[in-house]
Formats: C-alpha cells, sequence, structure tokens
C-alpha cells in the first residue's frame, strides 16, 4: 500500500489507466470495522482502491471534539493495507485549506433538518471538503455509510449537481453484537452509557416491527422511539425524523424507502443512527 500526502501528488497518479475502475472511501480516521467493510465493498467493485483519512476541521463547531477526535494514523495504516487499500491518502489541513482558501460547496434544503439544525455550518464543511476529495482523487465511484444517512443523501446531490460523474454507494450500517452502530465516539462512552446506548437501535427496530405488523403512523413511531430512548438513564433524543432516505422530505406515512433517524446524547457523546423501511 502506498503512503500519499500532497494533493498534487495523489493527482499525478494515473490510476485510471488503461480503464482501470477506482473506488474511493473518504474517512476521519480511527478506523473499526464500519470503515473496513466500506473498504472492502470498494475492494469488490475496483481495481484500485484509495481512502484517505483526513480529520476534517470545517465540519466541527467551536464546542465540538475536533481536538480530542481519536487519531491513529499508524494503525489505520495497518489495517487498511490488511483490507485491500492500494493508496492510502492522509494530507494535512494546510494542503486541504491552503492560504486564502475562500470556497464553500452549499447543498439547499437537505442540510437545513436533523443534523443540519443543530451542527451549523457542518454540512458545509462535509461537502466542502468532499468535493475537493473527489476532485483530487477523481474515482469512479465513492462509498459511504447508511449510519449517516443524512450525510450519504447531502453527498448524493452535491455529486449530481456538480456533475462529478462520480457513483455514490451507500454500504450497509455495521453493527456490534448488541446493535450499537460502530462508530469512532463509541470509545468515548463510560460503561453505563456503553451500557444504554444499544437502546437507539432497538428503539428503531420497535418502530420498524410495528410498521411490518401494519401500523403506517409515522407520528406514534417517532414518539415510541422517543419514549423508548429517554426511558435510559444515560440517554436523551436530540432529535427523531422519518424522512424519504433520498430527498429528506418529511414522511407522515411509513413506506418503503422511508428513513427513521436519530441523534442521541449519551452522556455527553452524540450519537446517530436510523433504518430505512423496506
Amino acid at each position: 500500500m502506498e503512503i500519499v500526502g500532497s494533493p498534487a501528488e495523489m493527482r499525478a497518479r494515473d490510476l485510471r489507466a488503461a480503464g482501470r475502475v477506482v473506488g474511493f472511501v473518504p474517512t476521519m480516521g480511527a478506523l473499526h470495522e464500519g470503515h473496513l467493510s466500506l473498504v472492502r465493498l470498494a475492494r469488490a467493485r475496483a481495481d484500485v482502491v484509495v481512502v484517505s483519512v483526513f480529520v476534517n476541521p470545517t465540519q466541527f463547531g467551536p464546542s465540538e471534539d475536533f481536538e480530542s477526535y481519536p487519531r491513529d494514523l499508524e494503525g489505520d495504516a495497518s489495517l487498511l493495507a490488511e483490507a485491500g487499500c492500494d493508496v492510502l491518502f492522509a494530507p494535512e489541513a494546510a494542503a486541504i485549506y491552503p492560504a486564502g482558501f475562500a470556497t464553500v460547496v452549499h447543498v439547499q434544503r437537505l442540510t437545513r433538518k436533523m443534523c443540519g439544525a443543530f451542527r451549523p455550518g457542518h454540512f458545509d464543511g462535509v461537502t466542502t471538503v468532499v468535493a475537493k476529495l473527489l476532485a483530487i482523487v477523481r474515482p469512479d465511484f465513492a462509498v459511504f455509510g447508511q449510519k449517516d444517512g443524512q450525510q450519504a443523501a447531502v453527498i448524493e446531490r452535491m455529486a449530481a449537481d456538480l456533475d462529478t460523474g462520480v457513483e455514490i454507494v451507500r454500504a450497509p450500517t455495521v453493527r456490534e453484537a448488541d446493535g450499537l452502530a460502530m462508530s469512532s465516539r463509541n470509545a468515548y462512552l463510560t460503561s453505563e452509557e456503553r451500557a444504554d446506548a444499544p437502546a437507539i437501535y432497538a428503539a428503531l427496530d420497535s418502530a420498524r416491527k410495528l410498521y411490518e405488523a401494519g401500523d403506517t403512523d409515522a407520528d406514534a413511531a417517532l414518539e415510541r422511539i422517543r419514549g423508548e430512548i429517554d426511558a435510559r438513564r444515560t440517554a436523551r433524543t436530540q432529535y427523531v425524523a422519518a424522512v424519504d432516505a433520498s430527498t429528506l422530505e418529511d414522511a407522515a406515512v411509513l413506506a418503503p424507502g422511508v428513513m427513521l433517524a436519530v441523534a442521541v446524547f449519551v452522556g455527553e457523546t452524540r450519537l446517530i443512527d436510523n433504518i430505512v423501511l423496506s
């Protein structure tokens, strides 16, 4: 596996020579099995797999955990080599945002609700850095996890609207044995908080089972989800939403393609999760 730190050096590589298919997985590092599942999905579809590790400062708010966000580039590189990554792109912040940088990529409508309502500027940071990474790597497709369902929808919209020619692939959420969605931030949880955190997925799954039994009332489902999570001592819901998984338009009735999504503080750690009804 090759490690590249410079955008210019990354662009200089003719990865798509001879018709090779290039798959790309953007990450912020602190890799776990969820990330590695994205890499393996890319490996199955691509001739060349590129993974970026970049903790993007512009998607963190002033009171969020940018400075303390876990970083382990050496460990990440070892895991990526085992997972079949060909090129690890690990730039410094100054290389992505050089002096004088003044451009923001903003996706309207989709970024106003859910996480966007509570994290002003977050999605501008996400779409700006992803647009840059797509321009630098120039992949045929890029893989994003469904755990960040709103982010995936926003990136799909951005990639289509800017005619990037890059296919955005959503990969299934990878979970711990007790249902908790894998996340780098799970490491912040105390033992009591970790015991409460599986209630997030359990509540989503409870609403899904009611839907499968014929109950399509979205408001009732959201109340059930909120009630089950908030019953845990260390957990409090920030939002609960039922939206179309692609457009993020609110759904009054549960139906295939509706995403039930939550953001939850477990202690001081903010976790997100979702399920898409089938």
